[in-house]
């Protein structure tokens, strides 16, 4: 029998075993841990800045591919599932393999990050506004352009919100346009196929020179619990993205004038975190850990960056090659990947 003492010490020692085991399955040889980036929010446009950017593109669209993986992307062997992203793409672009979600790693939050430069914890049903002004908010104001010049073109109803926001400065002035869900706020989800067939037709009619474009899937699919529906997901995205950039490319108007972001807003929970690839929403590696490919004429070809970026550093990136940057934005701008 052993002694009361001896019996402390086991189950100190059993503890001590547990909490080892835990910490060795949190985290994914693929899925590395990043040190917490020093990325304050970024400062409020100076639309009277008279200052132009010199830039060989004059137009930008950011496609944010919905709650996918890195493990199941990037990370995956020979990134079989995104063939379009990392054949076609990647020989033309700059590849940020250390980019996160420093921030909620929810929708609404991860993609009011790009268009704000601000990390804040929304509420994810779209009943709430980003705090602070959109980028294609100030864009318009500094132009001056119609509203139909500046887009946000969601397959989630939801995301309407970052048409907008809560500064009473701001709120209700220089509204890019918006299309949003099925119809619009509260008119539900629609299939990926369908923003394409809207994103096309609205390059036709008015040739915008910023938009914000959401797929909903994988994360639509991964949330429905079908590991199926996840990983075609990945595989539909992949080859959509792949048509809208080709589309765009084909109109003479946008050839060799256009910069391409594609990203995501978040990643999903590591497999042995909750309920795995189901849902996110904390701060696992497979929640934070995303990726950026950069295409166009300004930006390096072939390459990579392993400088760890965020959604705060896409955003002060595009404020520069905009013209909208102030000089207290200039560390953030993700500067190697420029030519």
């Amino acid at each position: 029998m052993y002694s009361a003492i001896e019996n402390k010490n086991m189950r100190i020692i059993i503890l001590c075993v547990f909490i080892f085991l835990l910490n060795s399955c949190s985290t994914d040889p693929i899925l590395p841990w990043f040190s917490e980036p020093e990325n304050p929010c970024l400062e409020l446009p100076d639309t009277a800045s008279t200052s132009s950017a010199s830039y060989l593109a004059k137009n930008i669209f950011v496609i944010v591919i919905d709650g996918a993986r890195w493990s199941e992307t990037w990370g995956y062997p020979s990134q079989a599932l995104i063939p379009y992203q990392s054949q076609q793409l990647k020989p033309q672009a700059v590849f940020c393999s250390s980019f996160i979600n420093n921030g909620l790693t929810k929708t609404i939050s991860g993609h009011a990050a790009i268009t704000t430069g601000c990390y804040e914890e929304l509420e994810n049903t779209g009943d709430e506004y980003p705090s602070r002004p959109s980028l294609l908010q100030a864009w318009l104001a500094k132009t001056d352009k119609p509203k139909e010049a500046a887009w946000v073109i969601t397959s989630k109803d939801k995301l309407y919100v970052l048409g907008d926001c809560k500064d009473q400065n701001w709120q209700g002035k220089f509204l890019p346009s918006l299309d949003c869900g099925i119809s619009g706020a509260g008119s539900g989800y629609r299939e990926d196929t369908a923003t394409v067939g809207s994103l096309k037709n609205i390059i036709t009619q008015y040739h915008p020179a910023f938009a914000i474009v959401n797929f909903r899937n994988p994360d639509y699919s991964a949330h429905q619990g079908s590991w199926d529906g996840y990983i075609n997901g990945i595989k539909s995205t992949d080859s959509l993205t792949w048509v809208i950039i080709n589309y765009i490319e084909a109109d003479a108007a946008y050839t060799g004038k256009t910069a391409y972001f594609i990203t995501n807003d978040h990643g999903r929970h590591l497999n042995e975190v909750a309920d795995g690839f189901v849902s996110h929403g904390d701060d696992c590696n497979g929640c934070r850990k995303i990726s950026l490919l950069a295409i166009g004429p300004d930006f390096k070809e072939n390459d990579s960056t392993a400088t760890q970026y965020s959604h705060v550093n896409l955003s002060a990136t595009i404020s520069e090659i905009l013209g909208l940057g102030r000089a207290e934005n200039s560390s953030k701008v993700m500067w190697d990947i420029f030519k």
